[in-house]
C-alpha cells in the first residue's frame, strides 16, 4: 500500500516538476530499498508497512535534529528545506494523535503493562510502539508516559 503511494507521489512529482517532493521520494524510496535489501537475508523480500513506518518516523526524527542545527547555525533556508522534507514524509503517515487521544493511549498502555512507577517505562513505551506505529510522535510521548508514571 505505502510503496504504491510512494510510486505513485513520485510520478506525479515528476508530472508537476516539483523537485522537492521528487527529491524527498527518491530519497525515501532509495532508503525502503536499503532495508528491503537488509532483510533479504532473514527470508524477507519486502518490509511490511509497519516497518515502513517506523523508517519514516525515523527520517523525521533526523530531519528535526538538523533544523536544530541549521538554526543555530543561522542557515534558515537549510531549515526550511529540511521542514519541507518532513512535510512530504509525513503525508505518507497516518494521521497524529491528538493530544488527548494520546493521554488515553498512554493510560491504556500503562494499565496493560501494569507498570507502576517509571522503571516500567519501557514496557509502556514497546506497547505503544506495537499499537500506535507512525500515529505518535514517540519522542513526544516519552514525557506524557514520565507524567503519568511518577
Amino acid at each position: 500500500m505505502l510503496r504504491t503511494r510512494l510510486s505513485e507521489a513520485m510520478k506525479d512529482a515528476m508530472r508537476s516538476k516539483n523537485e522537492r517532493v521528487l527529491q524527498t521520494v527518491r530519497l525515501m524510496m532509495s532508503q525502503l530499498k536499503d532495508r528491503d535489501i537488509a532483510a533479504r537475508p532473514k527470508g524477507i523480500t519486502a518490509i511490511p508497512d509497519d516497518e515502513i513506518l517506523q523508517m519514516f518516523n525515523s527520517m523525521i526524527k533526523q530531519r528535526r535534529e538538523s533544523i536544530d542545527m541549521f538554526t543555530k547555525g543561522n542557515r534558515p533556508e537549510l531549515a526550511k528545506a529540511e521542514q519541507e522534507e518532513i512535510e512530504v514524509i509525513q503525508s505518507f503517515m497516518p494521521t497524529q494523535m491528538d493530544d488527548a487521544a494520546v493521554e488515553a493511549a498512554v493510560k491504556a498502555a500503562i494499565a496493560e503493562a501494569g507498570a507502576a512507577s517509571v522503571k516500567d517505562m519501557g514496557k509502556v513505551m514497546a506497547i505503544l510502539k506495537e499499537k500506535y506505529v507512525g500515529q505518535m510522535d514517540f519522542s513526544r510521548v516519552s514525557p506524557v508516559v514520565k507524567q503519568n508514571l511518577g
